[in-house]
């Protein structure tokens, strides 16, 4: 507290009236005899504050001498795929050797820190902002022998499911131009679907690998939380924060998890994960035959519920039962808790999110995106019109539930450590749970006309995925079958399972989809 004594400087900008100003909000005053002394301390705070904004920022720095930044640009027309898949092109040429990831070509999702490489947010808010430093997964994909060749459009502040919403073009389904890819990681989804790349590293906060990765075709991992570094990510709230790898195989998957997890000495996440580098993910996966033993669990009501499509559940189920011939028992099981979920997601979401769009993120030791933070703030009448509706939905939602609903964010999270115990306990009887990870295949696209009708394509789609944000249990989602779209019945599109394991129990996940996809071709899979 001593720094706040020291003389405040003869040229401090902090009127009387600015300590007026900072309790508006509250809607609460001082005693008038206060007044004076509370100036002197906001005027000694701003000196501290002054003092501090101009030390330089403390970034990690990226060795662009082993990994030079090769061809930067955006690409034109002709150069984009399925609609805006693309943000930025560009060639870093991993490490040569045998690296886990060698001859591999990985993308990453436009809100990951590439330095040198503008990041556009998917939006218009604000112009974009160049990162100076590398997010640790680049760094890792780049020491595993991997040719990053560029970043891939994501939703409008990653503020959907849907792909229709980036500020710089739709994003197309590579199985249906017109239709939905997922979202938020929309454009690496899209990329790795239509065989551009083979890994994209995504991120997921209510859904935003493994909602894409199902529309697609792919194969999507939410990691355990904590498990993979988030530093050099944007955050929308870090208790849900994920990053992690879609691919075209479980095995890439498992082969990028290798690569990419463990603690960075940053992201306190990570301060309970492996020491990197030790990751046997993908060995251990490969070394086990069949699922003799293994129990699966079909969630009961991530099949029950209403907006799950019959053909998505006729599918899904299929594909569980599927499971009996490679040696694994498989029986219902019910864990009503699992309806709760979204509505938990939605208020922690809403009230975190809408204090990091604000400015408000705090609470962390990790690497803070301070450049981002400049660019973005503060907001402004015209910036907040330029918004999307989901933006929009989340700053007001936020500001409404702090002031109306006072510990409502406690109470969330600790009804997310029930739910999350719920999950818990029937991992104690099952190796994994089951269930359709999206409850339709890929819609068509949404319209930007109104609020709602901007909304309303994405609106439940996350009904099986968010609540494994809100616990952060691993959840993979692999492709098992085609069924049915609901506009057009004659075109038949990707049908994803989503297998969720106990806490640090990414093995299981994985030799659960690793022997589903050797054994059956989920592209013969389809229901008339």
């Amino acid at each position: 507290m001593s720094v706040l004594f020291t003389a405040v400087s003869p040229d401090n900008p902090v009127q009387r009236q600015d300590v007026e100003k900072a309790l508006v909000s509250l809607g609460v005053s001082l005693d008038p005899e206060e007044e004076s002394d509370f100036h002197t301390l906001l005027a000694a705070v701003h000196d501290c504050a002054e003092e501090i904004q101009q030390l330089p920022d403390y970034q990690p720095t990226p060795d662009r001498v082993r990994y030079p930044r090769e061809d930067i640009h955006r690409p034109t027309k002709e150069g984009q795929f399925s609609g805006q898949a693309w943000a930025y092109r560009f060639l870093i040429r991993g490490t040569t050797g045998a690296g886990l990831l060698s001859g591999k070509t990985v993308c990453l999702k436009d809100v990951i820190a590439v330095a040198d490489v503008p990041q556009l947010y998917g939006t218009d808010i604000f112009p974009a902002w160049t990162p100076t430093t590398d997010a640790t997964v680049v760094t890792r994909v780049l020491d595993a022998g991997a040719n990053v060749v560029g970043t891939t459009t994501c939703e409008n502040m990653c503020h959907s499911t849907s792909s229709f919403t980036s500020a710089q073009g739709t994003v197309h389904n590579p199985f249906a131009v017109g239709y939905s890819v997922g979202g938020s990681t929309s454009g690496g989804a899209a990329v790795v679907g239509g065989g551009l790349a083979d890994i994209a590293i995504g991120t997921d906060q209510g859904g935003s690998i493994r909602i894409p990765s199902a529309f697609c075709g792919c194969v999507g991992l939410k990691p355990l939380y904590g498990l993979v570094p988030y530093t050099g990510i944007s955050s929308g709230d870090a208790i849900d924060d994920h990053a992690g790898p879609i691919a075209k195989s479980v095995l890439d998957v498992a082969l990028c998890l290798d690569a990419i997890s463990g603690y960075d000495g940053i992201d306190d996440r990570c301060l309970g994960a492996p020491t990197h580098g030790l990751g046997t993910f993908a060995a251990t996966m490969q070394a086990q035959h069949g699922l003799g033993g293994f129990r699966i669990g079909i969630l009961t009501e991530g099949f029950s519920h209403p907006m799950v499509e019959k053909g998505v559940r006729e599918v899904v189920l299929a594909a569980v039962h599927k499971f009996k011939s490679l040696g694994a028992t498989v029986d219902e099981v019910s864990i009503p808790d699992h309806l709760h979920g979204p509505g938990l997601w939605t208020i922690q979401q809403r009230i975190a999110g809408s204090q990091n769009l604000l400015g408000r993120q705090h609470g962390r030791r990790g690497l803070y995106l301070t450049e981002l933070e400049q660019h973005r703030l503060p907001w402004t009448a015209e910036s907040f019109r330029r918004g999307f509706a989901a933006t929009k939905n989340v700053v007001i939602n936020g500001q409404y539930l702090v002031d109306r609903f006072p510990g409502l964010y406690g109470k969330a999270i600790n009804l997310g450590r029930r739910l999350r115990d719920s999950y818990q306990e029937a991992f104690e009887r099952y190796d994994v749970l089951v269930m359709p990870t999206a409850p339709m295949v890929a819609p068509k696209h949404g319209k930007k006309c109104s609020p709602i009708e901007a909304l309303k394509s994405s609106m439940g789609i996350t009904i099986n995925t968010a609540g494994f944000n809100v616990t952060g249990h691993p959840a993979m989602s692999i492709p098992v079958g085609l069924a049915p779209s609901k506009e057009e019945p004659h075109l038949h599109l990707p049908v994803g399972m989503q297998i969720v394991g106990g806490l640090w129990k990414e093995d299981k996940v994985l030799r659960a989809g690793y022997s589903w996809e050797r054994a059956f071709d989920w592209s013969q899979e389809f229901l008339e």
